[in-house]
């Protein structure tokens, strides 16, 4: 499997050998996430005793050629050409339709190779990095198209998580903080700042990614639908609670280290990614482990 596993990585590897710079840590401005979707590959793959034929193999090498072509040529012009056509789309944000497509293309990959390698079981032998990097392009595609405030059910719970930001704000005394809508108006040690929350900034993104994430992670794994109904709603649970505390963080920064907008967005633009995929990969793994501890005790009292 570790010849099948280091097709399938190719072209990651590869773009982070040769354009390390497309690698950022923010969803939105490069290809920080394939990082995390090569995590799920080797953590679903290694180790893995059923292995592709060497003839399914041999085919899978011109398919991860294929897409180390593209990235080629996205890194060649292509990205430019992207960016021109960008408004007989209607798109609005350029980088993030840029970067969908690197996204869609590495998702339909990954899809391609599991499906030559194992057949219609693909879903439930490694389903993670394909539904991750799906999930991202969807994100991807309506952050282009529907940025900021545009997409109203996404936006909808974004008024309420600000609320509970100002109320814990002032519950811990950091500074002053009144809202309105999605609005916060902050003023802490370094002087006043207006931070306008959109629904990617509240992390309902990430509640996306997780609900694909974890429905596919689940899917594999053999354990009753109630169990299974009980760990994707303290997932869900966990996300939000997450994401409280990426918006807590982001106003925090800006009452206690700087008022500055261009030193709030370098911390902004990371920050989210920093306290979710940790999170998504801590609970992934709890779960794993208590199933298999379950599963150790049903075997050894059977």
């Amino acid at each position: 499997m570790m010849l099948g596993m280091g097709v399938a990585a190719a072209p990651i590897l590869f773009a982070l050998a040769i354009y390390p710079d497309s690698f950022n840590l923010s969803w939105n401005q490069g290809r920080g996430g394939f990082l995390f979707a090569l995590v799920f590959l080797v953590a679903e793959l290694v180790g893995l005793k059923l292995a592709p034929s060497m003839r399914r193999l041999i085919i899978s090498i011109p398919m991860a050629a294929g897409v180390i072509t593209y990235l080629i040529l996205m890194e060649s012009g292509l990205q430019d050409i992207l960016a021109s056509s960008a408004s007989e789309y209607g798109v609005q944000l350029v980088y993030s339709w840029i970067w969908m497509w690197d996204f869609v293309v590495m998702s339909l990959f990954l899809t391609a190779i599991f499906v030559l390698y194992f057949g219609r079981r693909w879903i439930r032998i490694a389903p993670a990095a394909p539904m991750f990097l799906g999930g991202s392009a969807i994100i991807l595609s309506l952050d282009a198209f529907f940025p900021y405030d545009t997409l109203g059910p996404l936006q909808y719970i974004v008024p309420y998580l600000v609320q509970a930001n100002v109320g814990l704000i002032q519950l811990l005394e950091l500074g002053t903080a009144t809202a309105r809508d999605n609005i916060m108006f902050l003023r802490g040690d370094h002087g006043p700042m207006v931070l306008q929350v959109f629904w990617p900034s509240a992390g309902v993104h990430s509640v996306i990614i997780y609900s694909l994430v974890m429905g596919a992670f689940l899917l594999k794994m053999n354990i009753p639908p109630r169990r299974k109904a009980i760990y994707f709603g303290l997932g869900i649970l966990g996300t939000i609670i997450v994401n409280m505390i990426r918006i807590f963080s982001l106003s925090w920064y800006a009452l206690k280290v700087t008022a500055d907008p261009q030193r709030w967005e370098e911390f902004h633009s990371v920050a989210g990614e920093i306290m979710f995929l940790p999170w998504l990969f801590a609970f992934l793994f709890v779960v794993m482990i208590i199933e298999t501890r379950r599963m150790r005790r049903i075997k050894s009292s059977s």
